[in-house]
C-alpha cells in the first residue's frame, strides 16, 4: 500500500471524538454531561459548615457588600504598604518616634487612600475578570494615593518620622498589593469553578479533552482565557501551534508553543510521549495559511492523526459565568460522507491483540500504518513491520517508536513477491496474528501494469497466506476491496483472486481445531488515503481547479481510514471469539454509495469556495478498469445476516486449493515473463471460469464495459441501484482518458 503522512491515532477516538460529532457539529455538550455516579455521604463537618457557606454566598451576592469588602482590603493594603516600606527602609529596626508618627498617620493614610480609590473608579469595574488592561488604572490609583497622603502629611507639618525614600518604596508595594488582591480574586474564582465542575459539588464530570490551540498572538490568549473560564466546556489546552512559527519553545499562560502549522505531526508525537495525547485542534483565527485548499489539507492531516478540528466562534469572549459547553464550529472531513462515523468495540480489539506477536505487511501504507498504531495501543508483545519500501518502513518504525516506546517492534524490509524471503521472515518471527495490507491499489496504474499487479496482489498474497499456514499463525486477516466484486479490471481481478485463495485455505482447515484462520475483510475507498480522491481534489483546489470527475453519476463507497481499520480489527476479533463459520467474507458497512461529484462540491464549500463559480468541475470520462458503481457482494455470493455490528457477511462459491494453485502457477509464469497479453487473457478466466468476459475486461486502449450482474440473496437498495447503473454504463459509449 502507498504510504500516507505520519499518523498518530488516539486511544479511543470512537468514544471520545466521534461521540461528539452529532448533526449539529456543536459536539461538546455530551462530553460535559455528568457521568453516572453518586456523591459521597456528607461528613459531620460539612453539615456544620453548610449554613455558613450558604450565608457567605448570600452576602457575597450583594454588590454593596462585595464592594465594601474590596474597599477595606485596598485600604488595608495602603496602610500595610507604608508599614512594610518603613521596615524595609530601616532594616526592621524602627525608632520609637517613627513608630509613633506612623501610628498617628494611619487614619489619615486610610482616609486619603479610600477617597482616591473611590474617585479614580476602582470599584466601577468587575475585578473578577482582572486583566492587563486594568493595570494602568491601578498604577494611577497607587500613584495618587501616595502623593495624596504625603502631601497631606506635609501640609500638617508632621513629616519628621517619614524618610524620603519611604513613599517610593510604598508606591511599588501598594501597586503590587492592589494588583495581587485582584489577581488572587480571579484565581480563587476560577479555582472554585474548577472544583464545582470537577465533581467536588457532589457530581462527577468527564475529563476535559486535551486540545491544541492553533493561531497567533491575542487570539491564542483569548482562546486560553475562554477555555480556562469555561471548565464546563470540557477542553484543556495542552499545546499551541503558532501560525507565524516564531514562538517555538515559549509558553503562553503556561501552555507550551510546539511550533508552527507544519509541526502538527511532531507536536502530537511530543504530547503522546509526554502522556498527553491530544484529541482536538482549535483554530482561533482566520489566516491565509488556513484558508481554501490549505484548510482542507490541514484538516485532512488532523483527521489522519485522530484529531477533531473546531473553530472558535468570532463572537467568543471570556465569560466565566457560563456553565454551558462552548459552541464550537467543528470541521470534519468525515462529513463529506454524509453519514455518522462508524464506531467499534475497542475493548474486544485490545483483548484480541494483547500479548500477541503481530505481523503487518504493507506496514508503511495508509491502511497498514493505521493498523500498526491501533494494534500498538492494544499492548501486543511484539509487532513485526514488513514493507518493501525502505522509506515507508523507516517512517512507520520511527513513528511507532516515538508514540509507543514500550512496544517492541521489528522492521523487516521484504517484498511479499519473494516467496523464499517471506518464508524466512515467518520462520524467524513466527507471528500469532498476521494482517496482510500490502497491495497495489491504484486502478489505472495496475491496469497498465498487469504483471506487477498479479505478482503483488495474487502471488504475494499466496506467499503470505502459505507462510502463515506453514508456521502456525493463529489467524491471517486479508485486507480486500469492493473492487474485487464482479471485477472489470486488473486491480479488482487480482484482489478477487486473493480473496478466493484465503477462503480456500480457511475452508481447508475447518475440521482442524488448531488450523490457521483466514479472514477476508472487504471495504471501499478510504477517505484521504495517499493517492486517492481527497488528496487529488486538495491538489486541484490549491490551484483553484478545475476539479476532475470521471462521470457525473459515478458513485463509490467511502470510509475514513480510522473507521476501516477499527472495523477490520473488530471483525477479526469477534470472528475469532465467536468461531465464525469458515470461508466467509466480511464486508464493512459503509452506508450508501456517494457520488464523487457530491464529494467534490462539498470539499469546495469546505474550502470556502463556491462550486461552478470559484472552482470549475470538469467531467473527463471513465478510465479503463473503472465502473460507474461499486458493489459490496458478488453475483455468486450469498449475503448472510451478521452477528458482528457494522459488518456484513457473505459466503462466496468456494474454489479448491488445487485448482487455484494450478491457475496461480500459470499466471505467475506469465507475469514473471512480463507477458501482459497472457496475463490479461488468463485473469478473467481464473476469476470466473464459467464467464467468458475477457473481451469486455482488459483492454488498455479501450473503455471497459461492465456487465449486468445477477443479484445476491436479499438485495439492498444500494445493490439495486448498482445493478441499474452498471447496466446503463455498459450500454453507453465511454471515453478513454489520455
Amino acid at each position: 500500500m502507498a504510504v500516507g503522512h505520519s499518523q498518530i491515532v488516539q486511544a479511543d477516538r470512537a468514544g471520545a471524538i466521534n461521540g461528539n460529532r452529532d448533526g449539529s457539529m456543536n459536539g461538546t455538550a455530551d462530553h460535559a454531561k455528568n457521568a453516572a455516579g453518586h456523591s459521597p455521604a456528607p461528613t459531620l463537618l460539612s453539615r456544620l459548615l453548610s449554613p455558613v457557606g450558604a450565608l457567605a454566598r448570600r452576602l457575597l451576592g450583594n454588590r454593596r457588600v462585595r464592594h465594601t469588602i474590596l474597599a477595606l482590603l485596598d485600604i488595608g493594603c495602603a496602610v500595610t504598604a507604608v508599614a512594610l516600606a518603613l521596615v524595609l527602609r530601616m532594616n526592621g529596626h524602627l525608632p520609637v518616634p517613627m513608630q509613633a508618627g506612623f501610628i498617628a498617620a494611619v487614619p489619615m493614610i486610610a482616609l486619603v487612600s479610600a477617597v482616591i480609590f473611590q474617585r479614580v473608579g476602582l470599584y466601577g469595574r468587575v475585578w473578577r475578570y482582572t486583566s492587563l488592561t486594568d493595570m494602568p488604572l491601578l498604577l494611577v490609583a497607587a500613584t495618587l494615593s501616595v502623593i495624596g497622603w504625603v502631601t497631606t502629611i506635609a501640609l500638617l507639618g508632621s513629616t519628621g518620622w517619614l524618610p524620603a525614600s519611604v513613599p517610593i518604596i510604598t508606591w511599588f508595594l501598594l501597586f503590587g498589593g492592589l494588583a495581587g488582591i485582584r489577581v488572587a480574586r480571579r484565581m480563587a474564582s476560577e479555582h472554585l469553578r474548577r472544583r464545582v465542575f470537577n465533581g467536588e459539588n457532589g457530581t462527577t464530570t468527564a475529563p476535559p479533552r486535551a486540545t491544541i490551540i492553533v493561531g497567533t498572538g491575542d487570539n491564542v490568549d483569548l482562546a486560553l482565557r475562554q477555555l480556562a473560564g469555561n471548565p464546563a466546556a470540557g477542553y484543556e489546552a495542552v499545546a499551541i501551534l503558532d501560525d507565524t512559527g516564531g514562538h517555538e519553545n515559549l509558553r503562553v499562560r503556561g501552555v507550551p508553543v510546539l511550533g508552527g502549522l507544519d509541526s502538527l505531526d511532531a507536536a502530537v508525537q511530543r504530547l503522546v510521549a509526554g502522556g498527553k495525547r491530544p484529541e482536538c485542534l482549535l483554530l482561533v483565527d482566520e489566516t491565509d495559511r488556513l484558508a481554501g485548499a490549505n484548510l482542507v489539507r490541514f484538516v485532512a492531516q488532523a483527521e489522519s492523526l485522530g484529531l477533531s478540528v473546531a473553530r472558535m466562534p468570532a463572537t467568543a469572549r471570556p465569560d466565566s459565568k457560563s456553565t454551558k459547553a462552548l459552541d464550537l464550529n467543528f470541521i470534519d472531513l468525515a462529513h463529506l460522507l454524509g453519514r455518522p462515523p462508524r464506531t467499534a468495540d475497542t475493548g474486544a480489539i485490545a483483548q484480541f491483540v494483547a500479548g500477541q506477536r503481530v505481523m503487518v505487511t504493507g506496514a508503511g501504507g495508509t491502511i497498514g500504518r493505521e493498523l500498526v498504531f491501533q494494534i500498538a495501543k492494544g499492548g501486543p508483545s511484539e509487532i513485526v513491520l514488513v514493507d518493501a519500501s525502505e522509506f515507508n518502513l523507516y517512517s512507520i518504525d520511527q513513528d511507532v517508536g516515538e508514540s509507543f516506546p514500550d512496544v517492541h517492534r521489528i522492521p523487516v524490509l521484504c517484498s511479499i513477491r519473494q516467496r523464499g524471503n517471506v518464508m524466512n521472515v515467518f520462520a524467524k518471527y513466527r507471528p500469532n496474528l498476521v494482517f496482510h495490507a500490502a497491495a497495489l491499489k491504484h486502478v489505472p496504474l495496475v491496469e497498465t501494469n498487469p504483471c506487477a499487479g498479479v505478482l503483488t496482489n495474487v502471488i504475494g498474497t499466496r506467499n503470505v497466506a502459505d507462510a502463515a499456514r506453514r508456521y502456525g499463525a493463529r489467524a491471517m486477516v486479508q485486507v480486500s476491496t469492493d473492487k474485487a466484486v464482479n471485477p472489470v479490471g486488473v486491480m479488482g481481478g487480482t484482489k478477487r483472486l486473493g480473496e478466493l485463495y484465503c477462503q480456500a485455505l480457511d475452508l481447508a482447515g475447518q475440521d482442524v481445531p488448531v488450523a490457521t484462520r483466514f479472514l477476508t475483510v472487504r471495504f471501499g475507498n478510504v477517505l484521504g488515503s495517499s493517492g486517492s480522491l481527497i488528496p487529488l481534489l486538495q491538489k486541484q483546489l490549491s490551484r483553484r481547479g478545475p476539479l476532475t470527475v470521471t462521470h457525473p453519476e459515478i458513485r463509490r463507497y467511502f470510509m475514513t481510514v480510522h473507521e476501516a481499520v477499527l472495523l477490520i480489527l473488530q471483525g477479526a476479533a469477534l470472528a475469532m471469539q465467536n468461531n465464525t463459520h469458515h470461508g466467509r467474507i466480511f464486508v464493512l458497512d459503509m452506508g450508501e454509495p456517494i457520488r464523487i461529484l457530491d464529494i467534490a462540491e462539498r470539499m469546495t464549500r469546505l474550502a470556502g469556495l463556491e462550486p461552478g463559480r470559484d472552482v470549475r468541475i470538469e467531467i473527463i470520462g471513465l478510465r479503463p478498469g473503472e465502473k460507474l458503481y461499486e458493489e459490496l457482494f458478488d453475483a455468486k455470493e450469498t449475503r448472510l445476516e451478521s452477528t458482528l455490528p457494522g459488518i456484513f457477511e457473505a459466503e462466496p462459491a468456494a474454489r479448491s486449493l488445487a485448482e487455484l494453485n494450478a491457475a496461480f502457477d500459470r499466471i505467475a509464469a506469465a507475469a514473471i515473463a512480463d507477458d501482459s497479453v497472457t496475463v490479461r487473457a488468463l485473469l478473467p478466466k481464473i476469476v470466473d471460469p464459467s464467464h467468458n468476459a475477457e473481451a469486455a475486461w482488459f483492454s488498455p486502449n479501450m473503455p471497459t464495459q461492465p456487465a449486468v450482474i445477477a443479484k445476491p440473496a436479499r438485495p439492498s437498495v444500494a445493490d439495486h441501484l448498482a445493478a441499474q447503473a452498471n447496466a446503463k454504463a455498459g450500454a453507453e459509449p465511454r471515453r478513454a482518458v489520455a
